[in-house]
This record gives C-alpha cells, structure tokens and sequence, in this order.
C-alpha cells in the first residue's frame, strides 16, 4: 500500500496542477493552489445529556475517516443549556495527505451523489481566504455506516483548507477535482 497513491493525488499530480497552471500562468511551481487538509467536525448537542450519544458518534466518525477522532470540549458554561465548561460535547479529525486524498476520492464519487435532493454544492461558501466548508445533515450517506447501528441522524461540518489565496483559485482547484458546485447564476440585466 506504501507505494500505491490514492487516485485524487494522482489525478492532482497529473492534471490538476497543469490545468491551474494554465488558467491562472504561475510562475513558481509552488504558487500553484493544493489542498492541505479536511477537517471533519461533529458537534452532538445531545452529548450533555446522555454520554453514549458522544460515543456513537465517536464511533461513526472513526470509520468515516479512517483514524481516531479528538473530543470537542464546552469553552464556557452557558446554564440554558445545562452545559458547564470542560464538558466534552464533539468530535473531530483532522485528515492529510493520503487519508485525505482517499477521504476526497469518497466524498466527490460516493458520499455527494447520495445526499437526497442534491443539485450541487454552493459555490460561494468559501470564507475569504480560499478555504471551503459544506455541511452534511445526515451522516448514513457515508457507505461505511451500518444503518442499523447508527439510527440517530447527526450531522458533520467538512471544511477543506487549501493553499490557494483567493476563492476564485480555490474554486477552481475543487472544480478541478471534480467538486460538483451549482451552476453559476445568470445575472438579470435591466432593460429600462
């Protein structure tokens, strides 16, 4: 397995550099955009009441990605919602290089296309500086998970960090990729 690159990286090697190059003419091989990391985050608000909830989740996460996740904890008390400060109410890990090729490759050719009623991803939910986030509603579109296993539906937060400095760089490195984002909007035109 040491020697077999996953399929995302090859493709990025291979085409995606090249095609980024071409659009956007860097002169430094190094200026050219990549993906550093994907961060996946589960928040369980459920967790403060019953600690077998956070374990579930716990659970799914380790094999959606692949490695053990790290416990969120509370940073402050708030009592409305009987939560005090230490208290651990998530999940989260953080994927590199081959884990997060592999994790890449099943999102954009699996997980995506099973989401119910999907018609893209939004193209403008990149936060300034060429990182991109999506939120999934439903974990069980991950094929990994038994759904007899893991009947409570919970969410995650992906975010993709990327070296890109703009988020028109960005987009076009994740839509190089394969990343499916919603068809841009024509804008209307006044004809006073």
């Amino acid at each position: 397995m040491a020697d077999s690159k996953p399929r995302m990286q090859v493709r990025y090697e291979e085409t995606v550099r090249k095609a980024l190059v071409e659009k956007h003419s860097y002169a430094n091989p190094h200026q050219v955009p990549r993906i550093e990391k994907i961060t996946l985050n589960m928040g369980v608000g459920a967790a403060t009441g019953d600690k077998k909830v956070l374990d579930l989740a716990i659970e799914a996460m380790t094999e959606i990605a692949g490695q053990k996740p790290v416990l969120t904890l509370a940073r402050k008390s708030i009592a409305g919602f009987r939560l005090r400060e230490g208290m651990p109410i998530g999940c989260m890990v953080t994927l590199r290089r081959q884990r997060m090729y592999e994790f890449l490759d099943r999102l954009i050719s699996i997980v995506l296309p099973r989401v119910r009623d999907f018609r893209g991803i939004n193209r403008n939910a990149f936060d300034g500086r060429g990182n991109y986030t999506l939120g999934l509603s439903e974990q069980l579109v991950f094929a990994e998970l038994n759904p007899d296993k893991f009947t409570r539906p919970q969410g995650m937060n992906i975010t993709i960090v990327t070296s890109a400095p703009t988020n028109d760089e960005a987009r076009d490195l994740l839509a190089e990729f394969g990343m499916p984002f919603k068809a841009e909007k024509k804008k209307k035109t006044d004809a006073a």
